[in-house]
């Protein structure tokens, strides 16, 4: 009864007010474990790292409006994914939204419990912002992507919440090169 209690808990999907405006969203509930500028893709960007704990709501939710462009899945370790080498080493999936006017990444990372990670979109889907993508299950991190000039608005240790939470306002800005 204690199990099903749990499991019940862990997969809920509560409701979200989503915010207007040219704003991107926390893809997923947690705390921030990290912002940071890093050369990725070949490109400086801001990181935004969010760690999800076992008690935490692990839906995943569209940061931005847009076409999924590119989408790729990558094996690998399941360290603890607080850890910031858990950003590279762990097994993870990346997903590359264009909007109008800018294109984000994220990253669904698996952690040493969170051994399946869920992406319930395609390639050419179109998907609103805050909507529900995917999620990770049992303790995991989400790695965010921005543009330089798209600053994050939050900290370390802040609280964030999938889909309502506000990480960035959005300024015209050069799109991430591709992956690959």
């Amino acid at each position: 009864l204690v199990l099903a209690a749990f499991v019940l808990y862990f997969f809920r999907d509560p409701e979200r007010a989503i915010p207007a405006g040219e704003v991107v969203v926390s893809p997923a509930d947690g705390r921030v474990v990290g912002v940071q500028q890093v050369l990725w893709a070949g490109r400086p960007h801001w990181r935004v790292s969010i760690f999800l704990s076992l008690l935490d709501v692990h839906v995943n939710r569209a940061p931005v409006a847009g076409i999924i462009r590119d989408l790729s899945y990558t094996p690998g370790r399941f360290l603890m994914a607080s850890r910031p080498e858990a950003s590279v080493e762990n097994e993870q999936n990346t997903v590359t939204i264009e909007g109008e006017r800018f294109t984000v990444t994220f990253k669904q990372i698996a952690g040493v419990l969170a051994r399946r990670i869920v992406f319930r979109k395609k390639i050419g889907d179109r998907v609103e912002r805050g909507e529900r993508v995917g999620l990770i299950k049992f303790g995991s991190r989400v790695d965010l992507f921005l543009p330089t000039d798209t600053p994050p608005l939050v900290r370390v240790g802040d609280r964030v919440k999938g889909g309502s939470s506000i990480l960035a306002r959005l300024e015209a800005s050069v799109p991430p090169a591709p992956l690959h």
